[in-house]
C-alpha cells in the first residue's frame, strides 16, 4: 500500500546517481482460482479516516528476506503464491515475480500496472494529463511527456493490454503526519494476464531501457550471484548471518558517479560516490567520508574506496570539499569539515591495504 511520495517499484535515477522521478508506483494483483477472486492490494483513498479497500494483506501468509530480495507468499486456499521483487545492479531496471509454488490446479493472475512520472519530492496532481502508452514487443512503452525519458513495462509472458485511466487521490498517511500534501494520483496505464501452472512463475521487468533481460529466472540468477561475489569479496564466510545481511545492505549506498568534466579535465566515467540516505539525500560530503570506513574498507571493497576518495578529491577547493555533489561541476558550498575526515579515511584506507597485504603475504 502506498503510504508515501517517496514509495514505488521503480524510482529511477535518471541523471545517475540523481534526478530520482517515480516511474511504477505499484502492481494491483487480482487471482483468480478454483472459482474464487482474491485482491492481494490495497489502498487508501481522500482521507486518513477511509477504510483500507481492498484489503489484500489478508491473505499474506509469510514473509522473508532471500539475501536483498523481499518473498512475500500469499495463502490462498489450497495454493501458495510466491512475489518477489529485486533491482538489476547499475540498470533503472526493476524485476517482480511471481511463482505458484503449490497448487492443486491453474491460477489466474491479473495485474494492473499504476505509473507516473515525476521528482520523487513531488506529488502528482494530473488534471487533463495524458501520456502515451505505446503497445511494443513484450508489452508496453510509456512517454510521460515530450522529451521525457521514456520507459517500459514488459513481461516474459502473458498478455499485455495498454489502457490510460487516472487514479485519483491516493491518500499517503505518512506525508499527512508530516503535515504535507497528502493526496496523489497514478495513471492505469496498462493489464497482463495470465494463467500460471503449478510450479510455473512470471516476471514483469520495469525498465528505462527496452533491452533488458526479460527471463526472470535468468535475471533473478544474475542478482544471486551479483550478491555471492559482495559475500565472496567481503572474505569472511564463517560470518554471522546478520553481519552478511550488512555487508549486502552495504551495495546499495556506493553509487557510480561520472565526474563532471572541470575546465581542462576529462570526464572520469569510472568515478564512484555514497549516497548519503534514502529517501531524501544525493551524496553529500561529510556523510560521504565518515561512512566510507565501514561501507567499503569493512565488506572488502578496497578499490572502490580509492575510486571515492579520487572522485571527491577533484572537487576540492582551497583545502574544502563540497557539503554535496551536484550534476555539474559547481557543487554545494564548500566546508573543510568532510576534508579532514577524508585525510583521516585517507590514511585508514591506505592502512587497511598494507595490514591486507601482509596478510595475503
Amino acid at each position: 500500500m502506498l503510504t508515501r511520495r517517496y514509495h514505488g517499484l521503480l524510482v529511477a535515477a535518471l541523471k545517475p546517481p540523481l534526478g530520482r522521478t517515480l516511474l511504477l508506483s505499484k502492481l494491483d494483483e487480482r487471482v483468480t482460482y478454483d472459482s474464487h477472486a482474491f485482491n492481494l492490494f490495497a489502498n487508501q483513498w481522500h482521507q486518513a479516516a477511509a477504510p483500507l479497500e481492498p484489503p489484500g494483506f489478508h491473505y499474506l501468509e509469510h514473509f522473508h528476506l532471500e539475501g536483498t530480495t523481499p518473498v512475500w507468499t500469499y495463502a490462498l486456499r489450497d495454493a501458495r503464491l510466491e512475489k518477489r521483487v529485486w533491482m538489476q545492479p547499475e540498470a533503472n531496471t526493476t524485476y517482480i515475480s511471481y511463482t505458484l509454488r503449490q497448487a492443486t490446479q491453474p491460477l489466474d493472475l491479473d495485474l494492473k500496472a499504476l505509473v507516473n512520472y515525476r521528482d520523487y519530492h513531488g506529488n502528482t496532481h494530473a488534471n487533463e494529463w495524458r501520456m502515451a502508452v505505446t503497445p511494443v514487443a513484450h508489452g508496453l512503452r510509456i512517454d510521460a511527456f515530450y522529451g521525457a525519458t521514456p520507459f517500459y513495462l514488459l513481461s516474459d509472458h502473458g498478455v499485455v493490454a495498454a489502457n490510460h485511466e487516472w487514479y485519483r487521490n491516493y491518500f499517503l498517511a505518512v506525508e499527512a503526519a508530516r503535515g504535507l500534501d497528502p493526496l496523489d494520483d497514478n495513471l492505469y496505464a496498462g493489464s497482463l494476464q495470465v494463467t500460471l501452472q503449478p510450479g510455473e512463475s512470471v516476471t514483469i521487468v520495469a525498465c528505462t531501457a527496452a533491452t533488458g533481460l526479460l527471463d526472470g529466472v535468468d535475471a533473478y540468477a544474475q542478482r544471486q550471484a551479483y550478491e555471492a561475489q559482495l559475500l565472496m569479496q567481503h572474505g569472511k564466510p564463517a560470518a554471522p548471518p546478520w553481519v552478511q545481511q550488512l555487508v549486502l545492505a552495504a551495495d546499495q549506498f556506493i553509487v557510480r558517479r561520472v565526474v563532471a568534466e572541470a575546465p581542462g579535465e576529462a570526464a572520469d566515467p569510472a568515478g564512484r560516490s555514497m549516497i548519503a540516505g534514502y529517501h531524501w539525500f544525493g551524496d553529500w560530503g561529510r556523510d560521504t567520508m565518515i561512512a566510507l570506513p565501514g561501507l567499503t574498507l569493512a565488506t572488502g571493497r578496497h578499490a572502490e574506496a580509492a575510486q571515492i576518495l579520487r572522485t571527491f578529491a577533484r572537487y576540492v577547493d582551497q583545502g574544502m570539499l563540497p557539503n554535496r555533489l551536484s550534476a555539474g561541476w559547481r557543487s554545494g558550498s564548500g566546508t573543510n569539515n568532510p576534508s579532514c575526515i577524508m585525510e583521516a579515511t585517507r590514511q585508514d584506507s591506505a592502512n587497511n591495504r598494507c595490514l591486507r597485504g601482509r596478510r595475503e603475504e
